[in-house]
């Protein structure tokens, strides 16, 4: 089962060991001791023959713990084959925390003493303990707040109708139960500013500790995120990062990595290397998307005093890459759909419109005439939320619903279906959701051949008819259907072939990932970092950047660089310059090309905040981007999968679409 033995970390922080023994059978063991959790310790582990000798040192090297086990005959252990994980892989997730270097002794099984190994960058290793010390007081206080609040805002909001009245209009009377002690108030008294000024009376605030710290981070987030969005915005920066850092404190990571981007290229504050490290580190390990892409960006790159480190660089990446699909398939949060827009592009400007736009109320009027193509793109704009509307599930399906009702468009019929099987802004009706995806089918669209087959997949269990309309649909050029045969390979239940076979699912995930496919290219570059397949040799570099490609599609992304573009179109310089400077630092090109030519366009400025040459700088990143090859992708910025299950999957447009061509219309 296992190669070399598996480690593990329980959620009580015993050290869970697995291996395969050498005449078969399995065997586990764990620890009886538990590391300490939010203190940096060196885990030592040592094997030889049939024992397991397990050590562990806190900071000091003082304080240690140690166990060994002995086994009566040899575990399996090749390192010749495969690949060492570090920090979790495909089948088991890592663990919550930070990894420090890493030696690994292969040809000798040294004993604690004799294992050397140094934490070089000690002013990062005490910033990030620093930080969880900090935060545990922040989230102490929060916590209550939010306790309390519950507690008490019946008794004092409902029963006191002047102290009501008078917070709801703008006072600032509070009830006695939010009087904290002096020495508390003045070590914090920045937070407990925010707690009294954030509006937290409001129905739903969570109920558990956790959300309910997190929901205070997030609304003192919105505050900060409302001053900066101002037209003198930036000059509110080094007033908002306290407040910042109590957001983050509370485990609102978007705050985090607005610090990140602040320390590290001196956005209205100078320099600082170590904390913008820390607070891309933090961001990173809450799972911000645009954090995890940043430093993915930096490791590729071996910018800003990152270490040029491919393997570190495709963990970041390959982070994101795995929930970009799951975001877009939820669709839930801040997200649009990543547009590729220059600001020198006055033609793509031009077609960005809004819901009163020439533009939008020409589709309109076209749409509401008959008109099968002005329906559709109705549609699309207003659930992906397109050339500057606003995401509207509700409007879009009406839309779709006229199109494939009354028009019997395949596109419509199509992506009609696909919302009425998710229950997507309309009530699940999967009845008439077949019968509307047979339709389109039988039109000849190969997104709908694809349609049944996932649908005798996933809701009949019946493989031969899915493969059978799957094939179909390849030959018409969906690479949905390429991916969904690979699956089927890879999952070993393709009709009448025994077992899995990787080699031909490979090739399918690859011809899948040529049609810009995001988990068909994911798995590439899976293969491409492994190395475990003839036909995908190992090849660091190009795992890295198959994984980029998938990870600058996030819908999160997608949703900053939105905000970027529409201030910039609503002339709110200071609102755009910030926008294009969170997504530019994440490495995606358009947005650094565009914030370089808006700090040429308004350059008082961007040399008023910023610490580094902004056009220089991003210029210079913007040039040296790399594409996957044979990816001609980024005109075909309105292309996108929608997954409706994790392994196998539906498109909802794989049209080719001229936004210069609507302009053209728009202004005939």
């Amino acid at each position: 089962m296992y190669g070399t033995p598996a480690v593990f970390l329980t959620d009580e922080g015993h050290v869970h060991i697995q291996m395969h023994l050498v005449k078969g059978g399995d065997l586990a063991v764990k620890t009886s001791f538990s590391l300490p959790l939010k203190k940096w310790l060196r885990l030592d582990l040592s094997v030889s023959g049939g024992q397991i000798e397990i050590s562990s040192f806190e900071k000091n090297l003082n304080s240690h713990r140690h166990q060994t086990f002995t086994f009566r005959e040899d575990f399996f252990y090749d390192d010749t084959s495969g690949y060492f994980v570090l920090g979790g892989s495909s089948y088991t997730s890592s663990i919550e925390g930070y990894f420090g270097p890493v030696k690994y002794y292969r040809l000798n099984c040294l004993g604690t003493k004799k294992i050397a190994n140094v934490f070089h960058n000690n002013e990062i290793m005490e910033s990030i303990e620093t930080y969880y010390n900090k935060c545990v007081d922040i989230q102490n206080i929060a916590s209550e707040y939010g306790f309390r609040l519950r507690q008490e805002e019946g008794k004092c909001l409902r029963e006191n109708y002047y102290l009501e009245m008078s917070n709801r209009y703008g006072g600032n009377i509070k009830c006695k139960a939010f009087l904290w002690g002096k020495e508390l108030r003045d070590k914090y008294e920045e937070l407990f500013k925010e707690l009294q000024d954030t509006d937290l009376h409001l129905p739903g605030v969570p109920e558990s500790q956790k959300d309910t710290v997190s929901e205070i981070g997030r609304r003192i987030f919105e505050k900060v995120a409302q001053n900066l969005s101002r037209s003198d915005g930036l000059h509110y920066i080094n007033a908002s990062v306290l407040s910042l850092m109590d957001s983050s404190c509370c485990g609102y990571h978007r705050a985090s990595y607005v610090l990140a981007v602040i320390f590290e290229i001196g956005l209205g504050l100078p320099v600082d290397p170590t904390q913008g490290l820390l607070y891309s580190l933090i961001a990173a390990q809450g799972g911000d998307r645009l954090a995890l892409i940043n430093l993915g960006y930096k490791h590729y790159q071996g910018i800003n005093g990152y270490p040029h480190d491919l393997e570190m660089s495709y963990a970041y990446y390959s982070d994101v890459a795995v929930k970009t699909p799951r975001d877009h398939q939820h669709a839930e949060g801040d997200q649009a759909f990543v547009e590729v827009i220059r600001l020198k592009d006055d033609n793509l400007l031009k077609a960005q419109t809004k819901e009163n736009g020439d533009l939008f109320m020409w589709l309109k009027y076209e749409a509401t005439r008959g008109n099968a193509v002005a329906q559709q793109r109705l549609g699309q704009m207003l659930f992906w939320g397109q050339q500057g509307v606003e995401k509207n599930l509700e409007a879009a399906v009406e839309w779709y619903s006229k199109g494939a009702l009354e028009t019997e468009d395949p596109v419509s019929l199509y992506d009609f279906s696909i919302v009425l099987f998710k229950g997507q802004g309309v009530q699940k009706d999967r009845r008439l959701a077949l019968r509307l995806m047979r339709k389109a089918a039988a039109k000849g669209l190969p997104q709908a051949m694809n349609g049944l087959g996932w649908y005798y997949h996933n809701f009949k269990r019946d493989y031969a008819k899915a493969a059978k309309y799957w094939l179909k649909a390849e030959a018409m050029g969906s690479p949905d259907a390429s991916f969904n045969l690979g699956a089927l390979y890879l999952d070993g239940i393709y009709p009448g072939v025994t077992g899995r076979n990787h080699t031909v699912a490979a090739d399918y995930f690859h011809k899948a990932a040529e049609g810009d496919h995001m988990e068909g290219t994911l798995r590439c570059s899976l293969y491409y970092i492994t190395g475990n397949l003839p036909s995908f040799p190992r090849d660091p570099e190009k795992a890295v950047i198959w994984a980029k490609h998938v990870a600058e599609k996030n819908g999160y992304l997608g949703h900053v660089i939105r905000k970027a573009l529409n201030a910039y179109l609503d002339l709110s310089w200071h609102e755009a310059l910030l926008y294009y400077i969170l997504s530019a630092e994440t490495g995606i090109e358009v947005s650094q090309t565009n914030l370089a030519h808006l700090c040429e366009e308004r350059p008082n400025v961007a040399k008023r905040y910023l610490a580094t040459d902004c056009v220089w700088r991003y210029y210079n990143f913007s040039v040296s981007q790399p594409n996957a090859p044979s990816f001609g992708m980024y005109n075909n910025f309105f292309k996108t999968a929608l997954h409706v299950c994790s392994c196998y999957s539906l498109i909802l447009d794989s049209r080719q679409h001229d936004s210069n061509q609507e302009a053209r219309m728009a202004g005939s």
